[in-house]
């Protein structure tokens, strides 16, 4: 499913259900809501610069930068040419996972039995990285554009020794965040389960997500001010429109 939000004026929704995938041009200054219908949702996500699919968000610009390994209000998702595609202005999470990657094909038919479209229909279970692959053929890329994602709503914690801990319940149903586009958006969603998380039925649930206009961020604004890293990469983001516009 595409979508090319552009131009949109007033609100927009839809609900991603479980092995779904997405893709849409969302226009900059929006609010992308996102709500987990159930328990223990998790949504991976990319986003490019729709005018110059080149410009890509870039986990470890974004991590450095900030000096962080999670996302929370306050955070931005810096593309690796140094300017910011989205932030997150509204989260009742407060962690948002960014080092666990997608799910394969492999791995699915390993923990949750293997599936295929022959015999289930829609019903399969898909896998985050055939979901990617996809939607990103469908929008004029290739393989080697894919990036580490951002899997909203699920939390991974690292302990002493370096271990990866998929932390259960942190998603709870009716649990939102919402990040405002700064840049003309792509955005490529899968709703496949966190690589980590220990579940073994196949646990991805329905979530809504809703796109609205925003105010653009001011001087002002909280995530400009987050860090001195951000608000370079927003006056970044600004020199960028001025000379396009």
């Amino acid at each position: 499913m595409t979508s090319n939000l552009g131009n949109m004026n007033t609100g927009w929704k839809t609900t991603l259900r479980s092995g779904e995938k997405w893709s849409g041009i969302v226009g900059r200054n929006k609010l992308l809501k996102f709500t987990a219908m159930e328990a223990g949702a998790n949504i991976a996500m990319l986003l490019f610069n729709s005018r110059d699919l080149t410009e890509k968000y870039s986990m470890p610009d974004t991590l450095k930068a900030q000096h962080t390994a999670h996302l929370t209000r306050g955070n931005v998702l810096m593309s690796d040419n140094g300017r910011i595609l989205a932030s997150l202005v509204e989260d009742r999470l407060e962690w948002h996972d960014t080092i666990s990657g997608i799910t394969t094909r492999v791995q699915t038919d390993e923990k949750y039995g293997r599936t295929d479209y022959q015999q289930k229909k829609n019903m399969w279970l898909r896998s985050g990285y055939e979901n990617f692959m996809v939607e990103l053929v469908r929008n004029g890329l290739q393989p080697r554009d894919m990036a580490a994602p951002v899997n909203l709503f699920s939390k991974v914690q690292c302990d002493d020794e370096g271990n990866m801990r998929y932390i259960e319940g942190h998603c709870q149903q009716g649990d939102t965040v919402a990040l405002r586009t700064e840049m003309d958006v792509l955005i490529i969603l899968s709703n496949t389960p966190n690589p980590l998380d220990g579940r073994t039925a196949y646990p991805s649930v329905p979530v809504a997500i809703e796109v609205l206009p925003a105010i653009p961020a001011d001087f002002q604004d909280y995530c400009v001010n987050n860090c001195p890293e951000n608000r370079r990469a927003y006056e970044n983001t600004r020199e960028y429109y001025l000379l396009l516009e």
